[in-house]
């Protein structure tokens, strides 16, 4: 029988997503015997926990994929998005364009606002008015 430990790869005999082994659960009496193995997976976003009987699982047969295969596939992938990784490569290795070098700008007081100041408005004295 399968000795499993917790970092494992395990399927079940009957098929499904390749889980990771969490724990080995084992009798209190006697930690030969193993009374359920608890193994992890994601569906989608979201973890999945279950217990399972040791002899429902089987270690995980991975593919190992050759270098040439893996290769290709990053080429695939990084060709959808080359010309977008261009771009904003070059845009944060591009020189600071002189004319909106805002360092320079906030140094310098604006030449385009003045200061009004607003004179009160006076008002004439009153006149005597003979009766």
């Amino acid at each position: 029988m399968t000795v499993f430990k917790p970092g494992n790869l395990v399927v079940l005999k009957s098929g499904g997503p390749v889980m990771t082994v969490d724990a080995v659960n084992t009798d209190i009496f006697d930690d030969n015997k193993v009374t359920g193995i608890v193994c992890v997976w994601f569906l989608g976003e979201k973890l999945q926990r279950v217990r399972f009987a040791q002899d429902a699982i089987e270690p995980a047969r991975l593919q190992k994929t050759s270098s040439r295969k893996r290769k290709a596939r990053l080429e695939d992938v990084t060709g959808e998005y080359k010309m977008a990784l261009d771009e904003m490569v070059a845009a944060m290795n591009a020189p600071p364009d002189t004319g909106s070098d805002v360092s320079t700008k906030a140094a310098e007081p604006p030449t385009s606002a003045k200061t009004v100041v607003e004179q009160p408005e006076t008002v004439p004295a009153p006149k005597d008015v003979a009766a």
